[in-house]
């Protein structure tokens, strides 16, 4: 979009926030740069230039503006609505995948070469991985400065940086601002005793009773809970574990994170935002959902509804498979055995978490027959988990979406239900589309619309690309707890 010069200066003069993370705004006088709903006078049309991300600002020497904190916009929507390299490449430097492995490891989990990698990057967002990276720790450390009472040299670490003096550098360079000042300018919130509370953005509308009520209505106990307005779950991280609490709130949901080990915050933040789906662009998917009459009232009687998507790729999976035809209280028991047998236990002093979820490779060796589950699902369990175990099949922010079709489509048990159902929560295929779920098929007679698979999916492609959302809408119909927040 940043190539619409027009489009760009129309949202800047209206200061259109549904903009704030498509491109940002750099002034060539004072060298600053903007997200599009920054409240300052604009500046003359001559004097405006536009980038596609913070990273390309940063790497062209502008400096991050002081009023509308452009670097803790939301995410640019394009990346979790694609599925080409640039896409997944930005989903696993958001995932932190730069800072651990390194952009080798960025382009080998790709399937690139690392020159490839870079050209396509700078190509279309005027930066290359290390920059991207660079911009989110730079973020990440500006996080930690204004809303804790860690020392400069944990939050130096805790952030990515390699050394305090790259931190004080890029802090300087990126805010034009020393740590420390920073620091004083800061409303540090209260702090619980060991977690770091912070709001995660999002674009205005998001309607928190599908999306709350999906995720308490199928929590497994021990690893997920709702409690005191919040939904609250352990995290399985690189450098450990962590809980995190999410409360939705009017303009922002609010996030308490408490982990192990401080280098896993960016993935922690990552990942709850991925969740709760929180870079969506609400009002672009229920504009085009709209264009159907019969799906247009139930748009407008709800609009922003959100995809509850998960932290883990592979968890979900194993849910899935779990919930393949058996009510949500059924598939949570069967997952509860599983955490209780399998998971590794942790402490949760406030609330009552006791497991994380277990990793594929410490359910390779379970025993079938102690599965209470009918034999062909056992077959299909254990199966599944061992292609991830030895990693023949690979679910994560990287995968190409068709080709994880392919491969869960190969395996036993697995039919279009589970695997797209899987492609839109774990995998975050905005165009997913259940035809053969009981309740979208119960929701489309009632609605006029065709109720067999094919006539249905023909009739939905004006939906595209936005069927999971339309999904959403459609399960919203049905008396179930999971279209509502639990008192």
């Amino acid at each position: 979009m940043h190539t619409d010069t027009e489009r760009c200066v129309r949202a800047v003069r209206s200061k259109d926030s549904r903009f704030d993370g498509w491109f940002f705004t750099a002034v060539l006088t004072t060298r600053i740069y903007c997200r599009p709903s920054c409240p300052v006078v604009p500046p003359k049309v001559e004097n405006m230039t536009f980038y596609p991300s913070a990273a390309a600002c940063q790497q062209a020497g502008f400096r991050a503006c002081k009023r509308c904190r452009p670097d803790t916009s939301p995410g640019s929507p394009e990346w979790n609505a694609r599925a080409d390299v640039v896409a997944r490449a930005m989903r696993l430097i958001g995932d932190g995948v730069v800072d651990r492995e390194g952009v080798p490891g960025l382009a080998a989990r790709l399937g690139y070469s690392t020159r490839q990698i870079e050209r396509q990057l700078l190509a279309e967002l005027g930066a290359g991985p290390l920059a991207l990276a660079r911009a989110q720790r730079a973020q990440t450390a500006r996080l930690l400065i204004e809303t804790t009472p860690l020392a400069m040299a944990d939050v130096a670490f805790a952030a990515g940086f390699s050394s305090v003096r790259t931190f004080n550098d890029t802090v300087r360079d990126v805010f034009a601002l020393s740590p420390s000042e920073l620091r004083s300018r800061g409303k540090r919130a209260p702090q619980t005793s060991g977690a770091i509370s912070l709001r995660l953005p999002f674009r205005a509308p998001l309607n928190p009773t599908n999306l709350f009520g999906h995720l308490a209505a199928t929590a497994v106990p021990g690893v997920e809970e709702w409690r005191d307005g919040a939904y609250r779950r352990t995290l399985t991280l690189p450098y450990g574990h962590g809980i995190a609490t999410l409360t939705p709130q009017p303009d922002h949901i609010g996030c308490l994170l408490s982990l192990t080990d401080l280098r896993d915050l960016t993935i922690a933040i990552s990942r709850c935002r991925r969740l709760l789906d929180l870079d969506a662009d609400p009002v672009a998917i229920d504009d085009q959902l709209r264009t159907d009459p019969l799906l247009a009232p139930l748009v407008d009687k709800a609009p922003g509804r959100r995809v509850p998507r998960t932290t883990d790729t592979a968890e979900f999976a194993v849910r899935a498979v779990l919930g393949q035809q058996v009510s949500t209280a059924a598939a949570r028991t069967h997952a509860a055995r599983l955490v209780t047998a399998h998971g590794t236990p942790v402490d949760d002093p406030a609330g009552g978490l006791t497991h994380l979820f277990p990793a594929p490779a410490g359910l390779a060796a379970l025993d079938p027959e102690a599965l209470a589950l009918p034999r062909s699902r056992r077959t299909t369990l254990t199966t599944l988990v061992a292609s991830l175990a030895d990693g023949s099949l690979k679910l994560g922010v990287d995968s190409d979406w068709e080709r994880a079709r392919a491969q869960l489509m190969a395996l036993p048990g697995f039919g279009p239900w589970t695997v797209e159902v899987i492609a839109m929560r774990a995998l975050g295929d905005p165009d997913a589309f259940l035809p053969t779920d009981l309740g979208i098929r119960r929701a489309a007679r009632e609605l006029g619309l065709p109720s067999t698979p094919a006539a249905f999916t023909a009739r939905a492609a004006t939906w595209r690309p936005w069927r999971a959302y339309a999904v959403q809408y459609l399960w919203a119909t049905d008396d179930h707890p999971i279209n509502n927040l639990p008192v």
